[in-house]
């Protein structure tokens, strides 16, 4: 019999698990980048890797064998990954996702407690299934149902989108809290791969995040009743879903960005060693693009902020606010839009070699997954809610 998780491994520094990002992501990451974008497939190698160096674990507490970052410092990480691939710091990001949803709202569940510490003893991947056909993307509304008998749950879910469902070891459900709840009344299940059936109903041909693998699934499961959380799901949407969702992936975002603006400098410094007496064009380009980076990561430096100050706060009834809800919102629609304006500047400055997909300067890739960032979550459907919030909220 193996020893609990929380006697196995002991939290690393942040520099550490920095270092372990990096290492990963400049070595794995990097050389499989472009096939998994090309066949539209799920970076094997690179979460091989992750797991590897135990990151899928990061955002776990300490006593349950993980290593207890921060907020403000899982974004660092998915920043980073957003450098090196859109795909895997997306699939990152909504693993990392999930983990906040038990670690905040669960962690003292017996069964949800015992899953953290398997997740940090075996690296498990988590996904989620919160869209569903007939609900118009509305996360807050579910058709589905967890149907309870005894000890054990039954649930048959239609999603239009499952991310990389076939290479998870389990997914994250939504659906109404019983047969005869109302939409808005749900609850989150944890499914285990192993007891469920996924029947594919459509594919993931897309133009970027091609990695993530986001194909629709009719998903059928059942299992032990301990699988259902233990709180609603509005609560675990307010506190953990809705807000890091947002954080995380604004985060990846910047990191892509960055990593644009970071090709168009190494092209500003080739053309200034040309012609050392001449400032090049394009570095008044660079400055420019570089300040539009300054302002995205500045707005989502301040969510974050707020966010940990809120998490500080302890209380069920901090996260009631909608002002912070807009502000979160606001951090999401600002990121996905400034980061198609940065990229595409910095591909003006890199020139040719950042449009053609043969080159080791091309940004093909980054400009297709951009365009990714205000579609696949619609920020149209983002501002409608903040549009519905403005109304009521009081301002401050």
């Amino acid at each position: 019999m193996s020893a609990p998780a929380e006697t196995l491994h002991s939290a690393r520094t942040f520099d550490d698990i920095m270092d372990s990002v990096r290492r990963v992501g400049e070595t794995t990451i990097l050389e499989f980048a472009a096939d998994v974008d090309r066949n539209a497939r799920f970076p094997t190698e690179a979460f091989d890797a992750i797991k590897q160096e135990r990151l899928l674990s990061v955002f776990v507490p300490e006593q349950f064998g993980g290593d207890s970052v921060s907020v403000s410092e899982l974004c660092k990480i998915c920043e980073q990954f957003g450098h090196y691939d859109g795909s895997v710091a997306m699939i990152f990001a909504m693993h990392q996702i999930q983990v906040a949803c038990i670690v905040q709202n669960a962690a003292d569940d017996a069964f949800f407690g015992q899953y953290l510490r398997q997740l940090c003893e075996n690296q498990l991947l988590l996904a989620s299934a919160t869209t569903e056909v007939g609900v118009g993307g509305d996360v807050r509304s579910s058709i589905c149902a967890v149907n309870i008998e005894g000890d054990r749950f039954s649930l048959t879910k239609k999603a239009p989108v499952i991310s990389y469902a076939l290479d998870s070891d389990a997914i994250m459900v939504t659906c109404r809290s019983s047969e005869n709840a109302p939409p808005g009344d749900q609850s989150v299940v944890l499914v285990k791969t192993g007891d469920h059936d996924l029947e594919q109903i459509a594919g993931w041909d897309t133009m970027g995040f091609r990695g993530t693998c986001s194909s629709g699934f009719i998903l059928s499961s059942k299992g032990a009743a301990e699988q259902v959380m233990p709180v609603p799901y509005a609560r675990v949407l307010s506190k953990s879903m809705h807000p890091v969702s947002h954080l995380t992936w604004g985060s990846l975002w910047t990191g892509l960005a960055a990593g644009a603006v970071e090709m168009a400098r190494k092209k500003v410094r080739e053309d200034a060693r040309k012609q050392p007496d001449v400032a090049p064009v394009a570095a008044l380009r660079l400055s420019e693009v570089n300040e539009l980076l300054f302002s995205m990561r500045s707005g989502l430096n301040e969510a974050i902020a707020e966010y940990e100050r809120l998490l500080a706060l302890n209380t069920d009834t901090a996260f009631d606010d909608y002002g912070f809800s807009i502000r979160v919102n606001n951090a999401k629609i600002r990121c996905s839009e400034m980061m198609v304006d940065i990229i595409t500047r910095a591909m003006n400055i890199v020139g040719i070699s950042a449009y053609r997909n043969d080159s080791k300067k091309s940004l093909a890739r980054h400009l297709r997954d951009a365009h990714g960032a205000a579609l696949m979550v619609n920020n149209d459907r983002i501002r409608q809610h903040n549009a519905t919030m403005q109304i009521a909220y009081k301002g401050r």
